[in-house]
């Protein structure tokens, strides 16, 4: 039996992990939240032009089988999620030898969540939500920095911004990554096909 201790361990069969539920094993591999500080992921959207284009969101959470984040309302990649409704994110942690890499469907998340989410955030992202807009940007770094102090001391508590927007990611690809630090590492990636995953074994 695969357990979350042998899964993807040096000393596992490969033949063994076509038993594995990837969407289990994805919430064994992402920290709930409030457990750890919520991991960087790079996201990768379709540009109108047809190019591909990546940044780094925070990871807001796994839940029911989804990868959610969150971002402005206004920006560049929320249009091109918009006309594209696919995705895909990698996470890693290079410390434990860790990769995972998810494409699939993207949704809106529901605005109680989003809510719930927001409340989750530090200070200073939450205030980074209201304030990172062109408008502020444009400033000098003085009037930028007094614009900022000024809001954070006129707002003790504060809700979502109107154009703070959350997306899901449903899975339909998902390739782990294993470090072996004894011999090469190995990828093993999930494909789904109509109700079942497919899995394939691969070199790193």
């Amino acid at each position: 039996m695969i357990t979350s201790s042998t899964v993807f361990g040096h000393d596992c069969d490969p033949a063994e992990y076509a038993d594995i539920d990837p969407v289990r094993l994805l919430s064994m591999w992402i920290p709930a939240p409030g457990a750890a500080p919520p991991p960087l992921m790079a996201l990768a959207t379709v540009a109108e032009d047809g190019y591909p284009r990546a940044r780094h969101v925070l990871l807001s959470e796994y839940r029911d089988g989804a990868v959610r984040f969150h971002t402005d309302a206004t920006s560049a990649k929320v249009a091109e999620l918009r006309a594209t409704p696919r995705a895909a994110v990698t996470v890693a942690w290079p410390e434990i030898g860790r990769q995972v890499s998810v494409c699939g469907d993207i949704s809106s998340s529901e605005p109680q969540h989003d809510r719930t989410v927001y409340a989750r955030r530090g200070r200073y992202l939450q205030l980074l939500a209201w304030l990172n807009t062109p408008e502020v940007a444009a400033l000098d770094p003085e009037r930028r920095h007094a614009t900022w102090a000024r809001f954070d001391a006129e707002h003790p508590q504060l809700e979502p911004p109107p154009n703070w927007l959350g997306f899901s990611l449903e899975p339909r690809e998902l390739t782990f990554w294993r470090g072996d630090p004894l011999g090469p590492s190995q990828r093993t990636r999930y494909r789904r096909t109509d109700d079942r995953w497919t899995v394939e074994v691969l070199p790193g």
